[in-house]
């Protein structure tokens, strides 16, 4: 068991490593560089990375489903069973990894009900970055949490 506890960490946390620097590098360094080419180039290269990015964004959704709750239910749990604290704050980390999903399937997607958010993307890859630094301050915070 436990050599399938160690996959599934790293696992998750290299998903979020590639899901979270990847949204970085795209808002800080690609963005920026994209909006000084012509806007038909901006367009087009806008087009073939989001292709590409969609498909990693839905695999690390995918992967940190399985590894999460694996984590959490196999791993965690056993050790915090009845830790209120440890328990809400493991909540409020899954919560808020839900709106990192619905905030990068919206800006990866094409459902025009989504618009808006791709129209306004750097704002809303910025908030999604922001929530990700705060799953992993949490993350990090739970991972030493002594049982109690």
């Amino acid at each position: 068991m436990e050599a399938l506890d160690i996959v599934s960490r790293v696992v998750h946390v290299a998903t979020a490593i590639v899901v979270l620097g990847g949204s970085i590098f795209i808002r800080f360094v690609l963005m920026p560089a994209a909006a000084l080419l012509p806007e038909e180039e901006d367009r087009t290269l806008s087009h073939k990375i989001m292709g590409t990015w969609k498909v990693l964004v839905m695999i690390g959704i995918v992967l940190f489903l399985g590894s999460g709750f694996y984590n959490y239910l196999v791993v965690s749990l056993p050790n915090h069973r009845g830790d209120s604290p440890y328990n809400a704050l493991m909540g409020i980390k899954i919560l808020l990894a839900f709106g990192i999903f619905f905030l990068l399937s919206a800006l990866t997607g094409r459902a025009t009900a989504f618009e808006g958010i791709r129209n306004n993307s750097k704002l809303w890859l910025t908030i999604t970055i922001l929530l990700g630094v705060l799953v992993v301050a949490i993350a990090g915070y739970l991972k030493v949490a002594q049982p109690g």
